[in-house]
């Protein structure tokens, strides 16, 4: 029975220090202040719109290349302006009709 007492005696001493050392951490510290937490996610938040919209940018500034590349946007540029047009004038037509 002394054996399990010690070994728990020495579990609970090893779960102490593990706590104490994860409440020095920086996280934790930061945690501590409402204003330091509203900060930090200020900042973060910042970062992420950043990075977002650099990224999205990015992105659509290589498939606007690889198609362009492929010549697939002028195709479909003429098809719309196509229908537009048709849609014109059928739009006058019915107009002139009244």
């Amino acid at each position: 029975m002394t054996d399990d007492t010690e070994t728990l005696s020495s579990n609970i001493k090893g779960l102490r220090e593990e706590v104490a050392r994860f409440n020095r951490h920086k996280f934790v510290r930061i945690h501590d202040s409402y204003w330091k937490l509203m900060w930090f996610q200020f900042l973060r938040g910042l970062a992420f719109g950043f990075g977002s919209v650099a990224g999205a940018t990015i992105l659509v500034s290589i498939v606007g290349y690889v198609l362009n590349q492929m010549e697939v946007v002028p195709i479909v540029g003429e098809w719309a302006k196509q229908m537009a047009t048709e849609i014109m004038n059928e739009t006058a037509k019915a107009g002139a009709g009244q």
